[in-house]
């Protein structure tokens, strides 16, 4: 496989968000940001349309499938396999790529949470605080120490795993990095202005990032 910073974001969507058919040749990723699937297709070079559909929770969804066996096979050669949402585990990143590898992980089952935390005001109206979250989410245990690993040896950056009970569900692993963490982390994975990445996490990141610089 050619790596660059274009085709590491795609695989972190793929590795998240996609999909290998056990046909041995076709790959897909679904989205409800459309503009995320352009993202995709611009780094692969596809000229695949994407196709809109309702989901099983009847929201729009969007849908990106291509053919492409060399591709698929260069996937499983780095440790995608089909239906690997239990089974994801360690790829072979490069070092080099794993901040675009992560952006692309964010943007696919991550999340950039924002918000305002007056819990403590009717102790002093004064405190009032901007919370920031940098999270990845998945089924894999196996995927998510590993990602915790890398990003650690790669920044110093340690966050902590949480994992989620659900009735009669697989439970969900969860890499979190609190305000502190997720700032750094953030000028990390958005390490120039014109890289591939879904605009409203990247606008969620944006003000935090104008601050320390």
């Amino acid at each position: 496989m050619s790596w660059s910073s274009a085709v590491a974001y795609a695989i972190g969507l793929i590795a998240t968000d996609g999909n290998l058919s056990r046909d041995g040749r076709h790959i897909s990723v679904v989205s409800k940001d459309l503009d995320q699937l352009e993202a995709l297709r611009r780094c692969l070079g596809l000229r695949v349309a994407i196709s809109e559909f309702q989901s099983a929770r009847g929201r729009r969804v969007g849908r990106v499938q291509w053919s492409h066996r060399a591709f698929y096979d260069a996937l499983l050669t780095i440790g995608l396999t089909p239906a690997k949402s239990l089974t994801l585990g360690p790829l072979a990143v490069p070092d080099k790529y794993f901040a675009d590898f992560f952006r692309g992980c964010i943007d696919g089952d991550g999340s950039i949470l924002v918000y305002i935390d007056r819990h403590h005001v009717p102790k002093n109206e004064r405190y009032v605080y901007t919370r920031l979250y940098v999270s990845l989410a998945s089924a894999s245990r196996s995927f998510v120490y590993w990602v915790q690993e890398n990003v650690q040896k790669l920044t110093g950056l340690h966050g902590v795993i949480e994992v989620q009970h659900r009735k009669e569900r697989h439970p969900v692993w969860l890499l979190r990095y609190a305000k502190r963490e997720s700032v750094e982390l953030l000028r990390w994975m958005y390490y120039s202005a014109d890289l591939p990445a879904l605009a409203r996490k990247r606008a969620k990141a944006e003000p935090f990032m104008l601050k320390i610089r």
